[in-house]
């Protein structure tokens, strides 16, 4: 544990600002938050219950200048004036995970990747809950780390992460680390350099030992090319299609296998209650890092088979007039729309469209071809996407709201077919976030007519 004192800021009055906040309050340093936005009125309770001090609409300058530590937003990128500015006068500025990891000494989970890290993450939660483990949920997902640690200590906690919050992360170190892919995404934040990005998500193997897991896909080129060029010293657990000479899981003849030197135990595939290559990979991931906590293989396997999908990745939402509706809201990348692509088994409507952050689209074009009949999309932009699939499907249609998109998807489905919200994109430009994206398509699907 770190011998923190003094006067923290914290920047960003969010889940994990607000976190942050309360666990420097009880470990009584001096705390001031500051968010440049308006808080959320549940945020700002807690902060006025624990009588600390906060600011909202603005960043002021010597309330925030004057710091020991600062603990910053994920989402705030460290080109703005006010970082900038902290880095200069040599002041820390960490995440909310670096931040609370300096006390406690609980094992750690941690999950990164472009797409598949919160069904990974929530299904290792659930395997390990079912184990009876006292485990913790945090990150990009359940409640905050420096909350759970100041309030509600956990033995273990599995953590989502993003490579924003990689960025500020130095003395953390990830008692199991897994990177589940590396494909584009966010490189507006990377000076669009993919060797940026990855270099980002690979910071959650910083600091781990011979005593540590590393659990990656072993058939992604960018982890590969990144193992070369950082050689770490944790025990390597790949998963892949086929066996290697390493490969701890792998798939054989219908059967899942996973040989670790915990133990050497398998699953039928047809038993996964999770649907498509995707999730296979998931779960594979998943059951890796539960054997490396040497949780029994018994509970791994009933926790794979009952594990319920998680709300908007590829979440069934209802059939109306024969036609199958799917929320895949969460698809904010192409790689994501090709795993949910690769798993559909009828002719699809495919929802396309938001904020674009850079996106190449021949990733997915082949399976496009081949399984949708029709795009619809829906943006305040959307020529990059017609540009791109004019002629290579039979129908696309231009509409600008979820209420057009859904009378256009009503037109274009027959029976048999399935509609498909797999935007490619992200929300912003139409929505507050994936999630308000998913829950507006839920709602409006649940309203039309049988």
């Amino acid at each position: 544990m770190e011998d923190i004192k003094g006067r923290l800021v914290v920047l960003g009055g969010g889940e994990s600002g607000v976190g942050a906040a309360v666990l420097g309050k009880d470990k009584g340093l001096d705390v001031f938050l500051s968010d440049y936005g308006r808080l959320d009125s549940g945020y700002k309770s807690i902060l006025e219950k624990e009588n600390i001090d906060f600011e909202e609409g603005s960043h002021t300058e010597e309330k925030i200048l004057n710091a020991d530590i600062v603990v910053k937003s994920p989402g705030i990128p460290p080109s703005v004036a006010i970082v900038k500015k902290l880095i200069e006068k040599g002041i820390p500025v960490v995440s909310e995970i670096e931040f609370a990891a300096y006390f406690t000494n609980s094992k750690m989970v941690c999950i990164t990747g472009s797409n598949g890290k919160t069904t990974t993450t929530l299904l290792t939660y659930h395997i390990l809950k079912k184990a009876g483990m006292d485990v913790g949920l945090a990150g990009n997902v359940g409640n905050s780390l420096a909350l759970q640690v100041a309030r509600e200590p956990h033995e273990i906690y599995v953590i989502e992460l993003s490579s924003f919050q990689l960025e500020n992360m130095y003395k953390f170190k990830a008692n199991i680390a897994v990177i589940m892919n590396i494909t584009p995404d966010h490189l507006d934040r990377y000076d669009h350099k993919m060797e940026n990005y990855a270099a980002a998500k690979f910071r959650i193997l910083q600091n781990q030992t011979k005593d540590d897991f590393f659990i990656y896909w072993q058939n992604d080129p960018l982890i590969l090319k990144q193992i070369r060029e950082v050689q770490g010293e944790a025990y390597r657990l790949p998963f892949g299609l086929d066996k290697e000479d390493d490969t701890a899981a792998y798939l054989e003849n219908g059967i899942v296998k996973f040989n670790t030197p915990m133990e050497v135990w398998e699953i039928p595939r047809d038993k996964i209650s999770l649907p498509g290559m995707h999730n296979l990979y998931n779960s594979m991931a998943a059951g890796l890092s539960a054997s490396a906590l040497n949780i029994k293989k018994d509970f791994i396997r009933e926790a794979l088979e009952d594990f319920e999908a998680v709300e908007h990745r590829l979440e069934y939402v209802a059939t109306k007039k024969g036609v199958r509706y799917v929320n895949d809201s969460k698809a904010t990348n192409v790689n994501s729309t090709w795993y949910a692509l690769e798993s559909m088994n009828s002719p699809v409507v495919l929802i396309l469209g938001g904020k674009d952050k850079g996106n190449d689209y021949s990733e997915i074009e082949s399976l496009v071809k081949e399984k949708v009949k029709a795009i619809v999309c829906m943006g305040l932009h959307n020529e990059k996407i017609i540009d791109f699939f004019q002629g290579k499907v039979n129908e696309i249609a231009d509409t600008h709201s979820l209420e057009e998109a859904i009378r256009a998807c009503k037109n274009l489905a027959k029976e048999g077919d399935t509609v498909l919200l797999s935007p490619c994109c992200a929300s912003f430009d139409l929505f507050k976030s994936y999630e308000d994206r998913g829950n507006q398509f839920k709602k409006a699907v649940k309203s039309l007519k049988d």
